[in-house]
């Protein structure tokens, strides 16, 4: 196997499991050369409100969810619908490391090791109509294993939603580990998305169906504040959220703020996609 990003063993998470196929790890022209935020703070620092509201639930609560024979359903507008497991997933296209910034809407950020596949490769296999518009992802709904699901901070299930185009694009990552290992529960196991140019919400977490439609969809965050998480949500200093300003963030481990940067530094590959969207409207 290829060398790729380790995490220490003092910093293990308490389900973290390695990968059930060996592979060699093709390395990507897409990651970026800047330091790693640490193993800790990547699966102990997350917004996951399944499991809870504070930063730490994820990691004390998601050792409740169960991964063992889960399955993704692609569904909708295409010619082949069907139903993964995470064996065949894993063996659907070559898994590469992705190291790409992250930026959550709260002004935050970190930089992750990402392990995966395009998304494309998937939505090829399963060919979208010429009515496939829209990618819509809906995450598990299951207040037994998701105890922040009690609770009516959003409306359950997690939805979240792409372009096409935007799905198609080769950054935009089919996730199934992190740091080397399988996904641990608090960061979205046992299969995510990961948009890096857009805020972290975007990218939906423990997926269970990916549905093509030919009108946009309804998100779980644009839902609950229209006017503070649009539907394109894409990292853009020059657009305020409504309660503070998105030109600077913290990365997690520094003390000083950064500038973020447009796009979250992704402008190169994914800027043509909105040459004709006015980005302060559509937020």
């Amino acid at each position: 196997m290829a060398a790729m990003a380790v995490p220490s063993a003092s910093a293990k998470p308490r389900d973290g499991k390695n990968f059930p196929i060996e592979f060699e790890l093709k390395k990507s022209e897409f990651s970026t050369a800047e330091e790693l935020t640490t193993y800790s703070d990547v699966t102990r620092y997350n917004n996951f409100y399944e499991f809870g509201t504070g930063k730490d639930d994820p990691f004390e609560q998601a050792h409740r969810l169960k991964t063992e024979g889960w399955t993704i359903q692609v569904i909708g507008e295409v010619h082949r619908p069907q139903k993964f497991d995470i064996d065949q997933l894993l063996r659907l296209a070559p898994l590469e490391e992705r190291i790409y910034r992250l930026r959550c809407v709260e002004a935050w950020s970190m930089v992750i090791p990402w392990i995966g596949f395009p998304l494309s490769k998937l939505l090829d296999a399963v060919q979208p109509t010429g009515n496939a518009r829209y990618v819509e992802f809906i995450s598990l709904h299951d207040p037994e294993q998701m105890p922040g699901q009690r609770t009516a901070v959003l409306d359950w299930p997690y939805k979240e939603g792409l372009r096409l185009d935007e799905a198609m694009n080769p950054l935009t990552l089919l996730t199934l580990g992190l740091y080397g290992e399988m996904l641990p529960n608090q960061n979205g196991a046992p299969v995510r998305v990961v948009v890096p140019w857009k805020y972290g919400f975007k990218s939906a977490k423990s997926i269970v169906t990916i549905n093509l439609t030919e009108h946009k969809p309804a998100t779980s965050w644009n839902l609950a504040g229209p006017s503070e998480y649009g539907f394109y949500s894409n990292v853009n200093p020059h657009v305020s959220h409504p309660r503070w300003s998105q030109r600077k963030e913290r990365r997690i481990g520094d003390f000083l703020k950064r500038d973020t940067e447009m796009f979250n530094g992704y402008s190169k590959w994914v800027a043509d996609l909105y040459r004709d969207l006015d980005l302060s409207k559509h937020y």
